[in-house]
């Protein structure tokens, strides 16, 4: 459907650029209209996508809170991030990404550089302060997107942001979230996932063609239970405990349609 393409993309080019502009103006004198206007642009990208998003439980109101998730698609970032003000945690080469990178600074992303040692130092000190400050994070533990089929191993290293914030004094939470997409139009389809991640090496642009041109989508956030960290935690343990709590959650959803 070239005309939807076209349609979406029109819609897109008019709209980003002054919702991009004054967001830049409510970062730089820190309106609060700034935790607002990432959540209002990823809704409108959701009824341009016909993208229908169900949630199941709620965020903890708890802070500091590092929520904890699967990762399946670049769509995960707008779903998640049309249900509430939140910012990611995503490596250093998306700062770069045409587009994707001005969003992703737009919405205060922490970027990550594995590369290199002092730079992790520095982001894990970033994440550490965000956190006591009170803004809820995003945490793709798997480090990378799956094929949809199944939860990778989460990795356990930058949850030690939350076991700093506890030695500090303060209490962390973490919050298991589930990101599924069961089905398209109400229509079960235990298998349909898969059709919709985006991993390896496979190209943006085709695949964001083929969301835009295919049928609707429905997406599932589902959120779990908050854990909260002790400055002694064993961040491996939590890792584990997150990842199998998320794994059958996100089995379920699947199963469910």
């Amino acid at each position: 459907m070239r005309w939807r393409i076209s349609f979406v993309m029109a819609v897109l080019a008019q709209v980003t650029p002054p919702m991009m502009a004054v967001q830049a103006l409510a970062l730089k004198h820190h309106w609060r209209i700034a935790h607002k206007m990432p959540v209002w642009f990823h809704r409108l990208v959701c009824k341009l996508l016909r993208v229908t998003v169900r949630i199941e439980g709620r965020p903890a109101q708890d802070r500091p809170l590092l929520l904890v998730s699967n990762h399946l698609s670049w769509l995960d970032i707008v779903v998640i991030g049309a249900a509430f003000p939140v910012s990611f945690i995503a490596k250093s080469e998306v700062a770069t990404w045409p587009v994707i990178g001005t969003f992703a600074r737009m919405q205060r992303t922490v970027f990550i550089d594995r590369t290199r040692r002092t730079a992790t130092r520095a982001t894990h000190a970033e994440m550490t302060a965000r956190l006591s400050n009170g803004d809820p994070l995003i945490l793709f533990a798997e480090g990378t997107t799956s094929d949809g089929h199944s939860v990778l191993p989460f990795r356990s290293a930058l949850l030690g942001a939350a076991t700093s914030v506890a030695e500090e004094g303060g209490l962390a939470h973490l919050q298991p979230l589930t990101i599924a997409y069961p089905g398209r139009a109400g229509a079960a389809h235990p298998r349909r996932g898969p059709d919709l991640a985006w991993h390896g090496d496979m190209d943006l642009l085709p695949h964001l063609k083929d969301v835009i041109a295919g049928p609707p989508i429905e997406a599932v956030l589902a959120f779990g239970d908050p854990v909260t960290v002790e400055p002694t935690a064993d961040r491996k343990a939590l890792a584990r405990d997150l990842e199998a709590a998320i794994a059958a959650r996100y089995d379920e959803l699947r199963q469910r349609g």
